[in-house]
């Protein structure tokens, strides 16, 4: 009978356990931001500002789709796992009463005993009593059997409606980050588009404005070629003008300062890379063999990656296996100080997190910066504030 009891009041507490795990899934699922609204640029300028700019904006949307796509396999996991305990419950509770009867029907040498039965059978006030005793602690523990199983099942519906809510919040959620990146990629389209037709104009216009200087210039050039001829007409002394010719400044030759004769030298080589461990080394060698490879939003290589999608990739190369996101994965590990930065690091930019790169030593990290740009190395704040410094590795 206890072993009974206890198994159904464990499974109770896991129930239990598990509904808070889904309540507290359903408060992970930040917000998707609001997008600017579309603009209208008037110069080419304006429109490559607004590609990037949107090209930013859809960095920090993709890696929320990242995030939100974990946080979704996670709860439709999780739904999969209350459906499964809502029916071990149900089973539990057809156990129960089972148990019940045939408690009930073993009790007293296996038959059935009423209150009367006790009162009329017993031999003396004694036995009366004892068997009495023995009904009420048999119909207690029925009772508190049947109580747990029943709050047990209560308890596993309300975890399986709580995991269907969170499953369904977190698929809405990815829709909506779709619809959004989507909404961006058009916009990038169309500004790109403007940013053509603009530059078109723009190139046009100039194309005119210097055909016209240079017939202004030919023109000018022209008339003060026929006024040196009448001048020179004029002339009536050869010798004078044979010594004009003489004494005319010859064409001063071009100086070349020494500065500019001297070739610029070529930067020095970065220093070797020496990571923490063997798996912070790894990951910068394989992020380091990636240059030149396209960034492309949501791509995680091996021949073209976003900013999350390289680092994981790289660290997964080690052994090292990262969240998705930027955002989670700026989260793991433990903090650094920026005095503390070894090769291997993770750094993370904007709030919230949207981009991500691996430390490499000497102040420069190597990323996949946004869309149009190549992986490469470049000076750890050249995306601007760093927002977290996280060591994943040794």
């Amino acid at each position: 009978m206890a072993s009974s009891h206890t198994s159904v009041r464990r499974g109770r507490n896991g129930r239990r356990a598990l509904l808070t795990l889904f309540v507290a899934g359903g408060v992970a699922l930040a917000p998707v931001p609001a997008l600017a609204a579309p603009e209208t640029p008037t110069t080419s300028q304006e429109a490559a500002e607004l590609i990037a700019a949107r090209g930013h904006d859809l960095e920090v949307v993709t890696e929320k789709m990242h995030e939100a796509t974990d946080v979704l396999t996670s709860m439709k996991a999780a739904s999969d796992v209350a459906a499964a305990e809502l029916v071990a419950a149900e089973a539990a509770v057809v156990e129960a009463r089972d148990h019940v009867r045939q408690v009930a029907r073993s009790a007293f040498t296996g038959e059935q005993l009423s209150s009367m039965q006790a009162m009329l059978t017993s031999s003396s006030a004694d036995e009366m009593l004892d068997r009495m005793g023995t009904l009420d602690s048999i119909a207690g523990h029925n009772n508190e059997v049947l109580g747990v199983a029943q709050e047990a099942t209560v308890s596993a519906d309300e975890a399986k409606a709580a995991a269907e809510k969170a499953a369904a919040d977190a698929e809405a959620q990815v829709a909506e980050v779709a619809a959004q990146q989507a909404d961006l990629n058009e916009q990038i389209a169309e500004y790109q588009a403007e940013y053509d037709r603009l530059s078109a104009e723009e190139r046009e216009r100039a194309r005119i404005l210097a055909e016209q200087h240079a017939a202004a210039e030919a023109a000018q050039a022209a008339a003060e070629r026929e006024a040196q001829a009448a001048a020179a007409a004029e002339r009536n002394n050869a010798q004078t003008a044979s010594r004009d010719e003489r004494t005319a400044p010859a064409a001063a030759a071009p100086s070349v300062s020494r500065s500019a004769a001297v070739a610029a030298p070529a930067p020095a080589p970065a220093a070797p890379v020496v990571a923490s461990s063997g798996a912070a080394a790894t990951a910068v060698n394989t992020a380091m063999a990636q240059r030149g490879k396209p960034y492309v939003w949501g791509a995680t290589g091996p021949n073209s990656y976003d900013c999350s999608g390289l680092v994981k990739y790289s660290y997964a190369s080690a052994g090292v296996n990262l969240p998705r996101s930027s955002s989670q994965q700026a989260a793991s590990g433990r903090a650094v100080s920026r005095g503390e930065l070894q090769p291997g690091d993770l750094i993370a930019y904007y709030s919230p997190v949207s981009h991500i790169g691996i430390y490499i030593g000497n102040g420069q990290m190597v990323h996949a910066p946004t869309s149009g740009d190549v992986v490469k190395v470049a000076s750890i704040d050249a995306m601007g504030p760093i927002t977290a410094m996280r060591r994943v590795a040794g």
